[in-house]
């Protein structure tokens, strides 16, 4: 098979602990290094991120440090898209490596799939080996932790609402005129939604796996979905519409409700929601913790569930907050 040209985009800020391995992985694919650019966007690292990053460029020089004074992802996505000389654009996460074969599986894939958009599963790992990060791992690999079909798993290539380090065809990626810099989080996943509603088709493929690094205490897992939870509010907002999100993505925000809301005329009806929450994942704990023990595996479904549904709360705060801004404005211009 005649391999196309690739772009490898990956965005970056302060990575120092992991980008090695995965530039280490990449450059041990079997795809041929003069058909591939690797594009490494940087938010201007305040770690040795950058080093570590430009010396690999001397050595490769197909690997390339590009500057990205904003920030944030979808700015470091679209810097990759602008930049690209690939027919095909893999966007890539430093927090994870990928087997030899990634590329060449995405290519091919893709082809036999007409596909617009393919993906991995994602096997989730830990580097330290602790109650917690395992505790962690066992939930973002579980249906009941996070519900995405790309961590826990699929029998077969389907289609799905997202994939992650998908392999775009660069032409529908420049016909959906890039990512919505408007989106600090959900960018991928909005994305993905948008390529779908203009006929576009998104494939997750088991045989193509990679292997990511999960946060390993429970401050910088509550951090990290707190944000998530904020921005599918915000995401709503900006893209005017529900649609770039999943029914899923609102379940922690209604088990918050569920125990919140009767609170003032109904105590029992809150007991009772969070007595059932409670006995849930106590029996999935028991069933899912391994290399850790059943109760710190339920603290890492409640930090999970909670932080994301009080981000969720924080979201709506948020979004009123603008639209109030926002009519005080036209008022004004009136």
């Amino acid at each position: 098979m005649d391999l196309p040209r690739i772009t490898v985009v990956v965005p970056l800020y302060n990575e120092e602990r992991y980008i090695a391995t995965c530039l280490d992985s990449i450059l041990a694919t079997d795809y041929p290094k003069e058909k591939m650019e690797v594009l490494l966007i940087d938010g201007m690292s305040e770690d040795a991120t950058r080093e570590i990053a430009e010396e690999y460029h001397r050595k490769f020089p197909f690997i390339r440090l590009i500057d990205n004074p904003r920030r944030i992802v979808p700015v470091a996505m679209n810097l990759g898209i602008a930049e690209a000389t690939g027919e095909y654009l893999i966007r890539l996460d430093a927090h994870a490596e990928y087997p030899t074969d990634y590329f060449r599986k995405l290519i091919e894939w893709h082809r036999s799939l007409g596909a617009d958009n393919v993906g991995a599963v994602i096997e989730t790992r830990v580097r330290k080996e602790t109650p917690v990060a395992h505790a962690i791992r066992n939930v973002l690999s579980d249906k009941l932790g996070v519900g995405s079909a790309f961590r826990t798993g699929v029998g077969r290539p389907v289609e799905a609402d997202t994939v992650p380090f998908g392999c775009y065809r660069m032409e529908m990626l420049r016909r959906l005129g890039g990512y919505d810099e408007r989106l600090i989080r959900n960018q991928d996943i909005e994305l993905n939604k948008r390529l779908i509603r203009q006929g576009g088709k998104v494939f997750l493929v088991p045989e193509i796996k990679a292997v990511y690094y999960a946060r390993e205490d429970f401050a910088s897992l509550a951090k990290n979905n707190f944000e998530n939870g904020k921005w599918n509010l915000l995401t709503a907002y900006y893209t005017g519409t529900f649609r770039s999100l999943s029914p899923r993505h609102f379940a922690p925000l209604a088990l918050i409700l569920g125990i919140v809301l009767p609170l003032p005329c109904c105590a029992a009806v809150s007991l009772a929601v969070a007595g059932i929450y409670a006995a849930a994942i106590f029996l999935r704990s028991l069933r899912i913790a391994r290399k850790t023990d059943p109760f710190t595996q339920m603290a890492a479904f409640a930090v999970l569930h909670f932080s994301y549904g009080i981000g969720e709360l924080a979201g709506i705060m948020e979004v009123l907050k603008l639209m109030i801004t926002k009519k005080r404005k036209k008022s004004h211009e009136k």
